[in-house]
């Protein structure tokens, strides 16, 4: 098993660098992968914050603010891409900052309920600030990245094969600063955080500080979420941020399993690619994850990922009896 996940990262990045190359010329296909990558980056921030046993419900929210921050920066201000992109993040991350000590004291369903309620309020915010982020009607002919040039090479992201290249970049610079936190001794506190928070206290640990940490860290990736969410479709409306799209978000990360890293990816990719794969499925997309969801938390209590540990057990097994017999 070991040896099999030494593997993934490698065989990881391979698809990675193959896939846009395999799909050059189907647009749709393109699309859905930027769709994919975006959706494990919300992901993977949403399971950061859960990783102190809180669940949170505005995930969407957050990204709405990185989506917004950045096209109004480019459309209206005329700054660049790069530069508009990781403002998008910092402001993400500056509005989870202004209400994350009061959020984090509570907890559990409190915490979930909070989150929720503040993401319909950021929405309502964006729908009724129709001078800036044109309402209800949503903000129209937001600007592409653009091109870049770097050593007389020039690179046009208008077209979807470099821009697949970048998200693809992008999101694996975002799990690997996420897969790093929670390989190191922050990671290991945050744990110690979710199993018993009175323990954490009484060993030192500021509980809220580290609350405060992962919550405006998550929150600064959803907002880089949003802001390629916004250079790839060019609209945005604030329903693309109300609660089923943050419910969606959730459910990736529990069908996929929250206890491991992988999970996240797992989850996102899966029932990203089901419903957009199928327009039969699309149709009825909320009863489809609810369907899946309910089969995985009674056949799978840790998520897809224990399917893939399972499967990677039977093939050691079944290795490991053919060279008893050999």
């Amino acid at each position: 098993m070991k040896a099999s996940r030494n593997w993934s990262w490698p065989f990881s990045i391979i698809i990675l660098l193959a896939i846009p190359l395999l799909f050059r010329d189907n647009n749709y296909y393109l699309h859905i992968f930027v769709l994919v990558a975006i959706n494990i980056i919300l992901t993977a921030s949403l399971r950061a914050i859960a990783s102190v046993g809180q669940i949170s419900m505005g995930a969407m929210a957050f990204a709405g603010i990185g989506a917004y921050t950045s096209a109004i920066l480019m459309k209206k201000m005329a700054f660049p891409f790069f530069v508009a992109f990781p403002l998008a993040g910092v402001a993400s991350m500056i509005a989870a900052a202004v209400i994350a000590y009061p959020f984090v004291r509570v907890t559990g369903i409190y915490f979930t309920m909070l989150t929720l309620f503040l993401g319909e309020v950021i929405r309502l915010i964006i729908t009724e600030w129709t001078s800036m982020t044109g309402g209800s009607s949503g903000m129209l002919k937001i600007p592409s990245i653009g091109s870049f040039s770097l050593s007389g090479i020039n690179v046009d992201f208008i077209h979807l094969v470099p821009y697949c290249y970048l998200v693809f970049i992008l999101m694996a610079l975002s799990l690997l600063f996420l897969y790093r936190i929670d390989r190191t001794q922050i990671g290991t506190t945050l744990e110690a955080i979710e199993k018993d928070e009175k323990v954490a206290e009484s060993v030192g640990i500021n509980v809220i500080r580290f609350k405060v940490l992962i919550f405006c860290i998550g929150s600064f990736f959803m907002g880089l979420a949003g802001s390629l969410y916004a250079h790839h479709l060019r609209v945005l409306n604030p329903n693309s941020f109300g609660l089923f799209p943050s419910i969606y978000i959730m459910i990736y990360m529990v069908v996929g399993g929250r206890k491991r890293f992988s999970g996240s990816i797992i989850g996102a990719l899966v029932l990203t690619l089901i419903p957009e794969l199928s327009r039969t499925l699309k149709e009825y997309q909320p009863y489809v994850f609810a369907a899946v969801l309910f089969l995985v938390l009674f056949l799978l209590r840790q998520g897809l990922v224990d399917l893939v540990e399972r499967i990677e057990t039977r093939i050691a097994k079944g290795r490991e009896r053919r060279i008893e017999h050999a």
